[in-house]
């Protein structure tokens, strides 16, 4: 007993015997790959020196964004803290992160904006991009208070950085002339450049992943069942649709195909349950969430988002938001239910009665079901 005691007093010594540099280089790794806020808090708690050297600013200045994922249902004064000393570190993320909290969650507006505009100045690009959406839709003050051009030139920082829905949004801008001189042809290019970044993100994923599509993405066709694998590849031979280097028309979410596995900013998933666990679901009274439900953003005072033009039953804050939940389920709900079921008994009550007169021609004039999705992406296909 006496010699187990000694081996582990000698091992102790070792670790007390590391200089603080190292400790400190080693948990600046951790932090800046963490998949989560438990990984970095259990190591922390493993000891009196881990704890203290854990809050040292060079760690807590490069904590990576899931590092500092805290959930909304964890949200106290100590997970504010936490954010908090990450902010007087330096950490981007942190400003962004804490931003977002303040401006929409606690409506403190002044604070999150100046927090989100000091991640915005280090190059952020989804601070850009809120930064650009506040100016967009004058969240936080008045209608009046809306700054087109200050909006686009924020969107143009961030797509330049490469965000995606940032280019998507700048594309729509210069299609429609909103805050900007109108090109059509320059926005159609950017919206192709936006799908096609978003198409290449997707093969990144599947390349640096072992696991199986269907682990982590889910693809839907809401025109067509899944199509199924020819004889030749159900004997064992690779299968080019499930095959992730062989991924093929799948990925091409514009032409019916539609990625719903997408990971949300931990800002956005926080805002996501926030307002979720709320008894009514909303901010309050007439204020409406994004539908999009990777956003999670609120209004900040009535009839801010725009309305679907063709059901009037949902919301976006952006153009990029309504472009998602288009493609993902939205383009199946738009239409009221009631006309679907009218229409199709009126297309049956044709069809016989064009038969009855020796006529087999039957053509749809209906515009309630036609759906051109150049008016959502923005490319006439």
């Amino acid at each position: 007993m006496k010699k187990q005691r000694g081996a582990f007093r000698r091992r102790s010594d070792l670790f007390e015997a590391l200089p603080d540099d190292i400790v400190i280089s080693i948990l600046y790794k951790l932090s800046s790959t963490a998949s989560s806020p438990s990984d970095f808090v259990a190591v922390l708690l493993t000891c009196k020196r881990f704890n203290n050297l854990g809050l040292h600013p060079l760690v807590l200045s490069k904590s990576c964004s899931k590092a500092l994922a805290v959930r909304a249902k964890n949200w106290c004064e100590e997970a504010h803290r936490f954010l908090k000393l990450c902010v007087n570190a330096g950490n981007t993320e942190a400003y962004y992160m804490l931003g977002m909290i303040r401006f929409y969650c606690l409506q403190n507006r002044g604070s999150g904006a100046s927090l989100m505009a000091k991640a915005a100045i280090k190059s952020h690009a989804p601070a850009l991009y809120s930064l650009a959406l506040i100016q967009f839709n004058g969240s936080g003050g008045l209608k009046n208070d809306k700054d087109l051009r200050a909006g686009v030139a924020l969107c143009a920082r961030a797509a330049f950085l490469g965000h995606i829905d940032a280019l998507r949004e700048l594309g729509h801008c210069l299609q429609d002339g909103y805050g900007v001189r109108k090109n059509i042809t320059e926005g159609r290019r950017l919206l192709v450049q936006a799908n096609a970044r978003e198409l290449a993100s997707v093969l990144r994923v599947f390349n640096n992943s072992p696991s199986p599509p269907s682990s982590g993405w889910q693809f839907h066709n809401h025109q067509q069942p899944r199509p199924t694998p020819p004889p030749s590849y159900q004997t064992g031979a690779p299968n080019p649709l499930t095959n992730p280097s062989d991924f093929d028309i799948q990925l091409f979410s514009d032409y019916g195909f539609n990625l719903t596995g997408r990971e949300m900013h931990p800002a956005n998933q926080f805002l996501v349950e926030w307002f979720e666990s709320r008894e009514d679901g909303f901010p309050g009274l007439g204020i409406r969430i994004c539908s999009y439900k990777g956003c999670g953003r609120p209004e900040t005072r009535k009839n801010e988002f725009r309305r679907c033009s063709g059901c009037g039953k949902v919301n976006y804050c952006s153009r990029g938001c309504q472009a998602h939940d288009w493609r993902v389920h939205h383009k199946v709900e738009c239409a009221p239910m009631e006309e679907w079921v009218g229409h199709a008994i009126d297309d049956v009550d044709e069809e016989e009665e064009d038969n009855m007169n020796g006529d087999d021609d039957v053509v749809d004039d209906d515009p309630t079901v036609e759906i051109n999705e150049g008016e959502v992406d923005g490319i006439q296909i």
